[in-house]
């Protein structure tokens, strides 16, 4: 029996459309220009922002621009890898890196490869760089401290889990020194550190590597190094490789530290990029999604709430001023993004005050709320009474004749700035930062020089800690500077001045 001619059509048509349904059909494009890191590619008109594209000759490629008539691809491998006329395929993925434990103790590269000779990283896990922040109601607000072992940041701009605190200042004024300090601190409190090295000197990243290693620190820190040899997109990817790591323990629940070292070099290498893919320069030659680049990055670190498991990632990210200008262009930016700064001076740097902080300058938005019962007791009226301090001896250096009690004030500030003096990698527990401060607010140290009030500061929490112990324990364990505590503390302060 013959079949009518429509029948017949509308079978060769359904049998066409299973054919073309059950092959895949590859999409391929064409390189058309090549340089400085940068390919332009034609005939990808289906390829997404932050697509994945690998390249005949076997190199690959992150899509950032979507050009009418073509995209921009950044290179992720030897610019020479890449030659005009090679054929470009699309992945469907978006750029991942390896995340998990097998990091811990690592140094790897922006793409999460090996950079310490230890062999490959043993996981099977990825996650994609670029997430949405967790939403408003996904969070809780920070309420637990993030102890740095720095007296002059516990005390005065306390930093809790889950905040962002900007380090800025100029160059070599100890920024990397109080981040370092940081991660040493957070030696058995169950918090891991991912600490970001972007655009550094390869020498500057092994040393702290040494560092770390020799304070036995590399069992929970991660060390991800775009180095200042590396190409512009890795340096680009670095910091969202490293924000990546770090969420995938936020989300088990667990405390995490991260280090942005720094951000104005990543701004830089972002410019870079952007410049080549032609993009329209703004202020200081900056593309105007500078602001958003920084923004999406930061904000992704917080304080889960309980129902998301109360993980948390804090952020230390740090940028470089220049002549102590923070209203610059890269430096407001973050300000506004972050939740505080920490401010360091090449004055109180060379002045030989260590941190530089300045205290005026610097601010926590968090406040007291991250800070313990007993470090804000402690540390009541710490802030006024430099503030002060830095008053009078500005008024001081306009005349010799000093009432007694302007030199009072005077004498006491200083005091109590020695108190703050603290060299790296000899972080105090919340305990001995308590015994400082009480030393320091007693008025017994005052009108000694810096080093012979260092040394007597040293002395006493030293006795403190020999003979009150049990004073001590019950400090840390219950959080609160009883006034029982207290007394039994200022008595053997008393006694520590008293000993031959």
């Amino acid at each position: 029996m013959s079949l009518k001619v429509e029948e017949a059509a509308s079978i060769i048509v359904e049998e066409i459309k299973k054919a073309e349904a059950g092959r895949k059909i590859e999409k391929v494009g064409t390189v058309i220009a090549v340089g400085d890191g940068i390919a332009t590619v034609y005939g990808l008109e289906d390829a997404m922002l932050g697509e994945m594209l690998t390249f005949e000759s076997g190199a690959e490629g992150l899509v950032m621009n979507l050009n009418e008539d073509s995209i921009g691809v950044v290179l992720l491998s030897k610019k020479d890898d890449v030659s005009e006329g090679e054929a470009v395929f699309l992945t469907g993925k978006v750029l991942e890196v390896k995340v998990g434990d097998a990091l811990l103790g690592r140094v790897v590269s922006a793409l999460a490869e090996p950079l310490d000779g230890l062999g490959p990283i043993d996981s099977a896990t990825y996650r994609p760089i670029e997430r949405i922040a967790p939403g408003v109601m996904e969070r809780e607000s920070v309420s637990v401290p993030l102890e740095t072992g720095i007296l002059a940041i516990d005390s005065l701009i306390p930093i809790g889990r889950g905040q962002r605190e900007l380090i800025i200042g100029d160059r070599q004024t100890g920024k990397t020194s109080i981040a370092i300090d940081a991660i040493v601190n957070q030696k058995g409190k169950g918090v891991k550190c991912v600490y970001v090295a972007i655009g550094q000197k390869n020498s500057s990243v092994a040393a702290i590597h040494e560092r770390l290693r020799r304070l036995g620190c590399l069992s929970y820190t991660t060390i991800v190094d775009a180095s200042a040899s590396d190409s512009a997109p890795e340096l680009y990817i670095a910091p969202f490789a490293g924000m990546a790591m770090a969420e995938a323990w936020m989300e088990k629940g667990e405390d995490v530290l991260i280090v942005f070292d720094d951000l104005s070099k990543h701004a830089v290498a972002y410019r870079a990029l952007s410049l080549l893919l032609r993009r329209a320069p703004g202020r200081e030659a900056y593309p105007g999604d500078i602001f958003y680049l920084h923004s999406r990055l930061l904000e992704r670190s917080c304080k889960l709430s309980k129902k998301r498991g109360g993980g948390s990632i804090t952020a230390l990210p740090i940028v470089e001023t220049q002549a102590g200008d923070i209203s610059s262009y890269i430096p407001t930016n973050v300000i506004s993004i972050t939740d505080g700064q920490i401010f360091l001076t090449s004055d109180r740097f060379q002045s030989g005050q260590r941190p530089a902080i300045d205290v005026g300058l610097s601010v926590s938005r968090v406040g007291s709320a991250a800070q313990t019962k007993a470090m804000k007791a402690a540390s009541s009226r710490l802030k006024i009474e430099l503030a002060s301090y830095r008053e009078n001896l500005s008024f001081a250096q306009f005349g010799s004749d000093l009432d007694a009690a302007t030199k009072k004030i005077i004498s006491h500030g200083a005091a109590l700035e020695s108190a703050l003096r603290q060299k790296n990698y000899s972080p105090m527990s919340m305990s001995e930062e308590v015994v400082t401060l009480l030393a320091a607010k007693s008025g017994a140290y005052d009108g000694l020089d810096p080093d012979e009030a260092a040394a007597a500061y040293a002395s006493a929490r030293s006795y403190v800690l020999d003979h009150g112990s049990d004073l001590l324990s019950e400090l840390e364990k219950k959080k609160e500077l009883a006034p029982e505590t207290k007394k039994g503390i200022e008595d053997l302060l008393v006694l520590s001045r008293e000993r031959p």
